[in-house]
């Protein structure tokens, strides 16, 4: 590994310039996160109803069959997909009755990593130290050396010999219906597969490959890689036991349109009764509403903190100022964010559930209040202590 260090100076009028420039992207952020919170409730509030209302409409039926009077009913069935024929890739003689086909290809090449800190002076400049790194690693895309800022002795190949890539069967069936492509871009339970032999290999591939690890190594040592060495790995998604729940479309299936003005389609690996399948969506939009809101949450932190920063860049003429500036309005950010998020997200919830929106509002209001107390408070804690008038003396007067 090599590192190259720079360091670079900024006046404390390039610092104001920046921070300004900071605060247009913390409004933009602002936005974003506002706008973002407001429709990942929605989409969350759609997608319950769907899950509702499918789960009172789903119908379960045999799968070695097709009835005609559940067409364009939503129907559940559970069975074992199958394929047309075999799934391969020629180039490294993968072939089997497999779903999908994972092909993973690796180049070992240099990569650059940059790490940087500032450095506070006084009188409201700064330093910035730089730190280039260089190493090398396996990467599954190529890496551009010639963007590099000290790309010198660090040259990495200019293309990639094989490209990772997935390849699906043409058809899959399960049952008597045969599953559409949306169904079968789901079905994603692979499993690692072992080459066993080089025999369908390419011979380009051949010429310098050898087996390694369960893949196969493109170069002249697995234990001792050079920068342009490569290892190809494989795993694939066999037929098996697959729930699905869809609406029936003839022989196939499509997607059930539901009173949102969305559409529902359910695809579990596994046999899965449908109330099942159900209760594992409820858990997976709660899961991916909270996952949102965490990401929203901090969009608007961050922005706030930039919004803000003006502030402690003005306070770092003096470096210990500036820092506790910057602590200040890091938590104030926090603060914002927390009114704001809670704010947003009760108002996108008085459109569907008016109770819940108004205790999340009214939950609001309680922490604003608490917070403008606590400051409050704390003033006045702050301030001098009262005056005290001085006990008297126990002491005898002296004698004279």
């Amino acid at each position: 590994m090599s590192n190259y260090v720079e360091r670079s100076r900024r006046g404390f009028g390039s610092r104001i310039k920046n921070s300004v420039g900071g605060v247009i992207f913390g409004l933009i952020l602002l936005l974003g996160g506002t706008v973002g919170i407001y429709f990942n409730e929605s989409n969350s509030v759609r997608r319950a109803k769907e899950l509702k209302e499918g789960r009172g409409a789903v119908v379960s039926v045999d799968s070695s069959k097709v009835d005609p009077a559940n067409e364009g009913k939503l129907i559940h069935f559970t069975g074992d997909s199958k394929t047309d024929g075999p799934l391969s890739d020629q180039k490294f003689g993968i072939s089997g009755d497999f779903i999908k086909i994972n092909r993973k290809a690796e180049m070992y090449q240099w990569k650059e990593t940059v790490s940087s800190r500032e450095e506070k002076k006084v009188g409201g400049s700064s330093e910035t130290v730089k730190t280039y790194s260089h190493s090398k690693d396996w990467s599954s895309g190529l890496i551009d050396s010639s963007k590099f800022k000290y790309a010198n002795g660090h040259a990495n190949p200019s293309s990639m010999p094989y490209q990772s890539q997935s390849s699906s069967a043409k058809a899959v069936s399960l049952g008597a219906f045969s599953l559409p492509e949306f169904l079968v871009s789901k079905i994603n339970n692979t499993t690692d597969y072992v080459m066993q032999n080089i025999d369908g290999v390419s011979q380009e591939a051949k010429q310098t490959g050898r087996l390694h690890a369960g893949g196969l190594y493109i170069g002249s040592d697995p234990a001792n890689p050079a920068v342009g060495d490569m290892r190809v790995t494989f795993s694939v998604v066999k037929p098996g036991p697959t729930s699905v729940i869809a609406m029936q479309k003839g022989s196939t299936l499509a997607k059930y349109p539901t009173k949102t003005g969305r559409t529902l389609d359910i695809l579990h690996v596994g046999t899965h009764v449908a109330d099942v399948m159900f209760d594992t969506e409820v858990k997976n939009n709660a899961i991916m509403t909270w996952i949102l809101r965490g990401a929203a949450f901090f969009a608007l932190m961050i922005g706030f903190n930039l919004v803000l920063g003006p502030l402690s860049v003005m306070a770092s003429v003096l470096p210990f100022l500036g820092n506790l500036v910057a602590k200040g309005t890091g938590v104030i950010s926090f603060l914002l964010a927390a009114v704001v998020w809670t704010i947003v997200v009760g108002i996108s919830w008085l459109v569907v559930r008016p109770v819940l929106g108004i205790i999340i509002l009214a939950v609001t209001v309680f922490l604003i209040v608490m917070i403008v107390r606590r400051i409050k408070q704390g003033k006045e804690e702050g301030g001098p202590p009262p005056m005290q008038e001085e006990p008297p003396s126990l002491t005898p007067p002296p004698l004279t």
